[in-house]
């Protein structure tokens, strides 16, 4: 089956589309990718998304305009993959949507919205497409979060010691998967969250990232602010766990900021970088880590990986890329897989790391131009993923 995986993280600058031929052979899920696009979002659309996401106020017709703009916006990401990594022949979208809101109280996840209208992306593709996959397990009693957890597992099986993956999207994310034990997967808290808002906060909007970490290379760690950073009470908090941006925003920053005033801009992203890097390297030290598979945008950041392979000596790091995932391409590709598991009448959740009561079937199917027509139920869920190098 040829299927498009669509996602756009909690930086929400672009939608990774990815595409990839599956075939399940037992308990081998064989994976192929073909390929990726990236596509920014419009600026007017993407500054509406920043202007609707917590702690900010919005209205419902905000949120029914942004449902809109991200469902044509997907669409129009999934009609250039289709095109350009599919020769315009594929079977299935699965879309993760934007995530607006993850509303987690007292470690406990009530809900989750992730906007982007489907049917804009059936109606331009003419193929069925599965989204809302986060939905399912938080009715289940889960955190419905981190979903690649999954596909994770999978990839990582087989790996000696005590395999990790590490995705540094806006939120850090982390999966385990120790042999002979049931794999642990949680967020770990802000990866490039907090540095993004600081370099927009500090450059007026001229800047939206720290590029390659040269802001961080630049300053000085400010010891302090970094005590106070940590004391934040989520870290403490046991897995299975998630959190977002409706907690790591620039009002926690500033707040922090105020608390204890550092005077330079590069001072606070070098601080931040730690941060990132000492959170992460406290869940890796927690679960006996020994080789750490990254991926995600702040893998491309060499301050912020630098800092993390120092406080992890002795702990392999590696790109994803040379377990033949591109790293900016591993979470479209692992919604991939999640939905070409629910078509396969197949759970996409390991309760192990989101805290469900049992595993779950993923999403929902929008048809597409066609009668929906879904594969035979798969007979066996598969126990690893192996990736193919095009021919």
């Amino acid at each position: 089956m040829r299927v498009i995986g669509l996602m756009s993280g909690t930086s929400y600058d672009a939608i990774e589309a990815a595409a990839a031929d599956l075939t399940l052979e037992g308990e081998t899920l064989r994976m192929r990718p073909l390929g990726r696009i990236s596509v920014a979002y419009p600026d007017d659309l993407r500054a509406a998304i920043g202007a609707a996401l917590p702690p900010a106020a919005t209205s419902t017709e905000a949120v029914c305009a942004l449902d809109t703009g991200i469902g044509q916006a997907f669409a129009g990401a999934a009609v250039r993959a289709l095109a350009e990594l599919c020769g315009g022949d594929a079977d299935l979208v699965v879309s993760h949507g934007q995530t607006m809101h993850h509303w987690v109280r007292d470690g406990a996840v009530l809900g989750t919205l992730q906007l982007g209208q489907p049917a804009w992306i059936a109606e331009a593709t003419g193929l069925p497409v599965v989204s809302d996959l986060r939905a399912r397990d938080i009715a289940a009693g889960g955190q419905g979060a981190p979903l690649v957890g999954m596909t994770d597992t999978l990839l990582l099986r087989g790996l000696p010691g005590v395999p990790a993956a590490l995705n540094l999207g806006g939120i850090a994310n982390i999966t385990v998967a120790a042999p002979d034990t049931d794999p642990v997967a949680f967020d770990t808290g802000p990866a490039n969250a907090l540095l993004d808002a600081a370099v927009r906060h500090f450059t007026d909007g001229a800047r939206e990232y720290d590029e390659s970490g040269r802001g961080a290379a630049a300053g000085r760690e400010a010891p302090e602010l970094l005590r106070l950073l940590l004391d934040e009470p989520y870290y403490r908090l046991p897995a299975p766990k998630s959190t977002g941006k409706e907690l790591f925003h620039l009002p926690y920053l500033l707040r922090a900021l105020d608390a204890v005033p550092v005077a330079e801009p590069n001072d606070v992203l070098a601080t931040l970088t730690r941060l990132t890097a000492v959170t992460v390297a406290d869940a890796v030290r927690a679960h006996g880590v020994t080789q750490l598979v990254v991926s995600g945008g702040g893998a491309h950041n060499p301050v912020l990986t630098g800092m993390i392979a120092e406080e992890l000596p002795g702990v392999r790091l590696l790109p994803s890329d040379d377990l033949g995932v591109p790293s900016d391409a591993k979470e479209a590709l692992a919604f991939a897989v999640l939905g070409f598991l629910t078509v396969h009448g197949l759970p996409g959740t390991l309760p192990s790391g989101t805290g469900a009561r049992h595993p779950s079937l993923l999403g929902s199917i929008t048809p597409g131009r066609l009668p929906l027509r879904l594969p035979e139920p798969a007979a066996t869920a598969p126990r690893r993923l192996l990736v193919e190098t095009p021919s």
